[in-house]
């Protein structure tokens, strides 16, 4: 099927992706899409930016805009990752709300489906990690997600396990307005290739790391060479916050950064599907989260 030629009873829209910090939303954007276009980490405040990921089927088409946890901010890039939920939720044609099916329902939950039903659009709601309970405490937490709210419908799935992904396909597909596809058959995400670069790099940075680390981690691509030998030379910076942060990210003799630059090229080589050569160096933005001259600088 092209983009100029579909079923007539084909539908397209766009569906924001919301929740809580960790609520599973990222791991399932990627099992909805069939590809991993979010890094995943159980650090709060691993996605930043609003992604798009595209899921294709004969019947129809979904934008999934996988979007940042909602939290109470503390510095200015908080603010903004808030202010960019806010914007995804703008002329959607469905909402997901994710809410951990392991974590009884709080505050948090509550805020975000509530803002999820103050948009015109039908809101459904994906009970994640539905694995990691037993069969009774996932009747209770759908009989609590069913009190929370009046859903469109309420959905257990397990992206890990890939439980359910299907059904949630289809009643979300069963929202969508009748529309040509959005997006050419082949198209998962309209994120560039550098970013997804970038992204992948910080996913293996916040590994094992502690405390407030992981909010101080962004990466920039500083240049990417084609060379002789066809390997793809990308030279990337991993910015933090304070020496300290350096010291850590590098680790006991650069142990530590070797241990991200190779978990690093493994994800993006199997990204762009050839050999690269990656060259990685940290350095010190001070209080980068709080200045607003550096957060331009960084793409926020």
């Amino acid at each position: 099927m092209t983009i100029q030629d579909w079923p007539e009873d084909f539908r397209a829209g766009f569906v924001a992706v919301i929740g809580r910090p960790n609520a599973g939303k990222s791991t399932l954007t990627n099992a909805l899409v069939g590809e991993k276009i979010a890094i995943m980490s159980s650090k709060p405040e691993t996605t930043r930016r609003a992604i798009r990921g595209v899921v294709h089927r004969e019947e129809g088409q979904l934008v999934l805009v996988d979007t940042p946890g909602l939290h109470r901010p503390r510095t200015l890039l908080g603010s903004r990752l808030n202010e960019m939920v806010h914007e995804s939720l703008a002329d959607v044609d469905a909402v997901l709300v994710c809410l951990p099916a392991d974590e009884a329902i709080g505050p948090g939950d509550t805020f975000v489906t509530e803002l999820g039903l103050a948009t015109s659009a039908p809101v459904v709601a994906a009970v994640t990690k539905s694995d990691r309970v037993n069969r009774g405490e996932l009747l209770e937490k759908l009989t609590a997600v069913n009190e929370l709210a009046d859903f469109a419908a309420i959905v257990p799935v397990s992206a890990k396990r890939g439980a359910q992904v299907e059904d949630l396909v289809d009643v979300l597909l069963e929202q969508m307005p009748p529309s040509p596809p959005l997006y050419p058959r082949d198209q998962r995400t309209d994120e560039s290739e550098e970013t997804r670069v970038a992204e992948l790099i910080r996913e293996a940075a916040l590994e094992d790391v502690r405390d407030e680390l992981p909010h101080s981690i962004a990466v920039t691509i500083t240049e990417v060479q084609e060379r002789e030998n066809g390997i793809l030379a990308i030279y990337a910076q991993i910015v933090v916050e304070r020496e300290s942060q350096k010291g850590i990210v590098i680790g006991k003799g650069g142990t530590r950064l070797k241990k991200v630059g190779t978990a690093a090229r493994r994800e993006i080589e199997a990204l762009l599907g050839r050999r690269i050569f990656l060259d990685l160096h940290v350095r010190v933005a001070q209080d980068w989260q709080k200045d607003p001259k550096q957060l331009g600088r960084l793409g926020f």
